[in-house]
């Protein structure tokens, strides 16, 4: 029966001072904690001994009310003032009447700048660790970017030294301005929230976070985890112009580039173009110089060669080359002269020698060939033919036909 009273339903439903009352005892189970915060506001009413902060968590906008007793706050911070950062022992509790959270401290401890420090630096060999201050991942930004995403102070000394030297710079230059707090509980929440605004916006090149100079306590903004997180996600690069030179937040180590003053960010993010102009007219003097070096020096080789004979009197190599074509020609004309005339007496000896070593020649000297006129044999033993065989005589003069008498 007890576990089905425990249970609500819509025949059975708890009170509103139920549901507080069971809230209330989830709540109390957490028991006594130690909570780390920075103090947005101190409420001291008049006629009462409570004290009402508001402490804010340094990394996101989200905020608890503390309630302690006066003597418990003069005890331990009695110079406690807004912006302070505390740790404060509480104990959560849920204020039945308006349903509302809250934390009952009974003890409360100012956080030192040296506990600070102490901390950063823990958290500056933690993120080395991880990578997030490797040089390998860090981006140049271009050279002119096309617009600049700036988040500073509102009306702050930074943001007028950006702008001004910047456009002294490169009058050109666009850029889109987020005014965030730079300092205090709001100064993570509201500068994560611009950089996501600027990473999303596809026509910043480049992203300045700046603030001016101020205290250790004042930069530790910048030394937030969430917020070099921030910029070690963010796609488009960031320049971080913080404090002075001297000033070193954890996120110049996170961001691409690091500027040590705002000014020096403006000096960085855009060339100057009364330098950039001069560099463009000494490059430009530079090379008609070298031109006209070129140009004297290929002059003077184009006059040299013009004054070389072949060139001055082009007609002369022709000349010369028709003479010794003219040489060659009567050469050959005498060669090949002397080689007919040489074998045509070679000719005329051979036709001599041919004639005399011809049968006709012997037949004009008054011999004779005789031949059988049945067979055509050369007759040349007279016991070769019998009487009466028929004959052929051939003389110098033609055939003579004969027979065989006996």
């Amino acid at each position: 029966m007890s576990d089905q009273a425990d249970k609500s339903s819509a025949e059975h439903p708890w009170p509103v001072r139920v549901v507080s009352q069971k809230v209330g005892a989830w709540i109390a189970r957490l028991g006594w904690v130690w909570v780390d915060g920075q103090v947005a506001q101190i409420t001291r009413r008049p006629g009462t001994q409570v004290v009402f902060l508001t402490l804010r968590d340094p990394s996101a906008d989200l905020s608890l009310t503390v309630t302690a007793h006066r003597d418990v706050l003069d005890a331990g911070t009695p110079q406690l003032a807004e912006g302070a950062r505390v740790v404060l022992h509480a104990r959560p509790e849920l204020w039945p009447v308006r349903g509302t959270l809250s934390l009952r401290a009974d003890e409360i401890r100012q956080v030192g700048i040296g506990e600070l420090l102490a901390r950063v630096e823990r958290l500056k060999r933690l993120l080395a660790a991880e990578g997030l201050f490797d040089p390998a991942r860090k981006r140049r930004p271009p050279l002119v970017p096309g617009k600049v995403g700036l988040i500073t102070g509102r009306a702050s000394a930074a943001e007028r030294d950006v702008l001004e030297n910047a456009r002294k710079r490169w009058p050109g230059i666009a850029f889109r301005v987020i005014n965030v707090a730079v300092q205090g509980p709001a100064a993570v929440p509201q500068m994560l929230d611009a950089l996501a605004v600027l990473d999303r916006d596809p026509e910043v090149d480049v992203i300045v976070l700046a603030r001016g100079g101020g205290s250790v306590e004042d930069l530790l903004p910048f030394s937030d985890e969430a917020l070099c997180r921030g910029v070690f996600a963010c796609r488009t690069p960031v320049i971080s112009a913080v404090g002075h030179e001297t000033d070193t937040p954890l996120v110049d180590f996170v961001a691409d580039l690091r500027a040590s003053t705002p000014t020096d960010a403006a000096k960085r993010l855009v060339p100057d173009l009364a330098e950039e102009s001069l560099r463009i007219r000494q490059a430009r003097q530079r090379l008609r110089r070298v031109v006209e070096v070129l140009l004297d020096r290929e002059q003077h080789r184009l006059d040299a060669l013009r004054s070389r004979p072949v060139l001055a009197r082009p007609q002369a190599m022709v000349e010369r080359r028709a003479e010794e074509v003219r040489a060659l020609r009567e050469r050959a004309y005498r060669c090949l002269a002397h080689q007919v005339q040489r074998a045509d007496e070679e000719l005329a000896h051979t036709i001599a020698r041919v004639r005399a070593l011809s049968p006709a020649a012997t037949l004009q000297r008054g011999y004779a060939i005789v031949t059988h006129s049945g067979t055509g044999a050369v007759l040349r033993d007279p016991a070769a033919v019998h009487p009466g065989d028929p004959l052929r005589i051939r003389l110098a003069g033609g055939d003579l036909p004969a027979t065989v008498a006996s």
